[in-house]
């Protein structure tokens, strides 16, 4: 897998950017990722060093459209703690 199949996207909420002042990093991954192809990906993209990675697992929610009914999508989601030597990872454009 790439780099970039693995890391979906920045989860951004309240809670997460409370996180990024200790260096913690939110991020949606793959579903089969592992926590150290996690660290792999976010090591290569943004460049940092990684000292840790823990995993969430989320199950779809169940949805329905009239009388069609179905579950959304599972997801995984993965905090990367950065070194405290490392640099931080812009998100936003100044």
């Amino acid at each position: 897998m790439d780099a970039r199949d693995i890391i979906k996207r920045p989860v951004i909420t309240e809670r997460s950017t409370d996180l990024m002042a200790d260096k913690k990093y939110t991020f949606e991954v793959s579903t089969t990722a592992n926590k150290t192809q996690v660290k792999d990906a976010v090591e290569e993209i943004f460049g940092v060093k990684v000292e840790k990675v823990n995993i969430m697992n989320y199950k779809g929610k169940f949805k329905r459209m009239g009388r069609h009914a179905g579950y959304t999508n599972k997801r995984r989601k993965a905090i990367v703690k950065l070194t405290t030597d490392s640099k931080e990872i812009e998100f936003f454009e100044a």
